[in-house]
């Protein structure tokens, strides 16, 4: 069932659904501007991981500020379910794009340079993204690339892991092997094999 709100947010379409979330269209009044509204689904409300990774999401989006991420506006709960505010994507996903068919070089070029430069901003940074395929870039109204969903990022600074020496994170396709066999000193360049199975 949709919600009518969450908080101030008034919803009016549920626009995504994964295996730890879900997305909703919604208008926020205070700024009278239409928003993406990511909530942790009400199964997972006393998994302590699941909340503790969707915390760490929030706060990763911010701590990078990148013109490449898709920037955070607002974190909370509502009735106990964790909630994120980012900006709305309406351009579609890379994945939607590449459904129709491959892209010229040149747009290819442009969107990897984007996406470059925000792992780039992330991996100084210590964060690893760990699930980089079509399905999280997304694309503005203008047709810049956005990198999204950071749920499963891994931070080489952390002592306090959320993911379990050995366990399978991200999505198998696009994973390189020393993530496939759970390594837990992964860096940046599991990052950059994903990306280039994505240009290929």
């Amino acid at each position: 069932m949709i919600p009518e709100k969450i908080d101030r947010y008034e919803i009016k379409q549920e626009i995504g659904r994964g295996g730890m979330a879900t997305v909703f269209e919604a208008y926020d009044p205070r700024f009278e501007r239409t928003v993406a509204v990511k909530m942790l689904p009400r199964e997972f409300m006393h998994e302590a991981e699941f909340r503790a990774r969707f915390t760490r999401e929030a706060r990763t989006i911010a701590t990078l500020e990148h013109p490449a991420i898709v920037p955070v506006y607002d974190f909370g709960e509502e009735n106990g379910q964790p909630y994120l505010v980012m900006r709305l994507m309406t351009g579609g996903s890379l994945s939607d794009r590449l459904a129709d068919g491959p892209i010229s070089i040149d747009e290819t070029a442009v969107i990897l340079k984007r996406l470059g430069s925000a792992l780039d901003r992330a991996h100084k940074q210590g964060i690893i993204h760990r699930d980089l395929k079509p399905a999280n870039v997304l694309f503005d109204d203008y047709g810049d690339a956005f990198l999204a969903d950071f749920g499963i990022v891994h931070d080489t600074s952390s002592t306090n892991a959320l993911t379990a020496s050995g366990s399978l994170v991200g999505t198998p396709t696009y994973m390189s092997p020393e993530q496939v066999y759970g390594d837990k000193q992964l860096d940046g360049r599991s990052d950059i094999y994903a990306l280039g199975v994505i240009l290929f």
